[in-house]
Parts: C-alpha cells; structure tokens; sequence
C-alpha cells in the first residue's frame, strides 16, 4: 500500500570508508506498524536503521548514495538538518543508555532544549511519557531520584519514554532487549504493542521469536543486501528464498 509508507528507500548504497555495508536497497516502511529488521550479525540491519535518523554521520568516512524519502523530503537533501531529523525519528538503542540525572531530568531534557521551559508543561510532558512506557507507577515518586539507580528493565523504558517525549513519528530500536532478562523483555514487547497504535516502529532484532511476535513486517538482510520483504507470517512459515528458509529454520547464521 502506497499511499501508507512514512519512509522509502530507493537505490540506497552505503560506505565505510572504501567498504560498502548496504547495497542497493529499495524498500518502504508503513506507518503505525512494526516493521522487524532480521539477519546475522554485520549483515547492515543496524547501519540501516541508523541510516534512517542520520546516526551514522557522526562516524567520519561514510558515505551515502541513494534516497531516503521521510515524509516526503530526503533525508539527505543538503538543505535537510539532521536534528530536525531525528526530533522525527526518534532511536531506542540495545543497552539502556539513561543520561546520569535524575528520572525527571532524563525525560525533559530534550523538550527543554528545543525550547519548552514552563515547570507545568515539563511535568505534564514527563507523566504523559513515562506512561506511555508504563513506567510512571514505578517511578512517580521518585522521580528526582537518579536515573542510575533503576533496574536495566526499567532504564530502558526510561529511554524510549525520553525518546516518546520528543513526539516523534517514528521510533527505531535497536536490538532493544538484548541485554535484559525474560521478564524485562516480555515488558518492552508488550510495550511495542501499546505503541504501534500511534507511532511506526522500526526493530532490529537477533531473536527471531520476537520478530515474528511484535512486527507485521519483516525484512532479512544478508550482507548488506535485502534478501526478503514481506508480511512477517509469510516470511517465517513460507518465504519466497530458500536463504530466508535456511536461517529462520537455522541451517546457518
């Protein structure tokens, strides 16, 4: 469906220095959906998502060829400021990597920076997050209290509600649960699932079992390249690749 991507990617390539991680990938992501980034690990699932808020311009020697259309506009259009960018698109990364501050101060301190200052609206704008990362009844009294004294679990809902609180319309996450435990994980999924409703969400995972629980769609990635695109029910009960077959039933990867 057209009409319904946020992001498209057409002939996109992409390099460190002289190697090239990402080859000519074309493919579009649909709003308010979850969108599931599977392959091993170097296979450029992760450049990718950076790819997609300008993250990887803060590495010296890369380079992008191609368009990213967000919304419209490409990204990498030389009028295009890459803050602006990632104000839109905002990234949950794998370990939970809260600012040493309090919980109050990690969620306002962006919002603060792009200008919002009255106490009211930073309150208001921290419980609005910190709820929708259902984190507010665990922290609501504590939230002057450092954001290092949490739990990994809930650090990282501590991040996306940082990442929630710049209304973002899209939000990448990069293998988000990797470093939590069980129980901590079945949280940050159910969570992915209250999100979806308003925000598109864009997950690099190496847990199969999770792709196919939280995305609609899923993509595999094999070095560098995009080797399947589909439904994600498709892609893990009958792919159109053998490649796809061979690591989703686990031949190799």
């Amino acid at each position: 469906m057209e009409g319904d991507s946020i992001i498209e990617l057409k002939n996109v390539n992409f390099f460190y220095g002289q190697t090239k991680a990402l080859t000519d990938i074309t493919m579009s992501f649909e709003k308010d959906r979850v969108t599931a980034l599977i392959g091993p690990s170097g296979c450029g699932k992760s450049t990718l998502l950076r790819l997609l808020n300008r993250m990887n311009d803060l590495i010296a020697g890369t380079r992008v060829e191609g368009e990213i259309i967000f919304e419209g506009i490409n990204i990498y259009g030389t009028d295009v400021d890459p803050v602006d960018v990632r104000r839109k698109i905002g990234m949950v990364f794998q370990k939970p990597n809260p600012f040493p501050k309090s919980i109050f101060n990690n969620v306002t301190y962006a919002p603060r920076l792009t200008g919002i200052s009255k106490k009211s609206d930073l309150e208001l704008l921290a419980e609005e997050s910190l709820r929708q990362a259902v984190l507010w009844e665990e922290v609501k009294d504590i939230l002057d209290k450092s954001a290092m004294t949490l739990s990994g679990g809930q650090q990282q809902r501590l991040c996306i509600a940082r990442a929630l609180a710049m209304k973002p319309d899209v939000i990448l996450m990069d293998e988000p649960t990797s470093a939590l435990d069980p129980i901590s994980t079945a949280k940050i999924e159910e969570l992915i699932d209250e999100l979806r409703r308003k925000y598109t969400i864009i997950i690099v995972t190496h847990n199969m079992q999770q792709a196919a629980r939280v995305s609609s769609k899923t993509g595999f990635f094999y070095l560098g390249k995009l080797i399947e695109y589909n439904a994600t029910e498709k892609i893990f009960t009958n792919p159109d690749v053998k490649q796809t077959e061979d690591y989703i039933t686990g031949r190799f990867g």
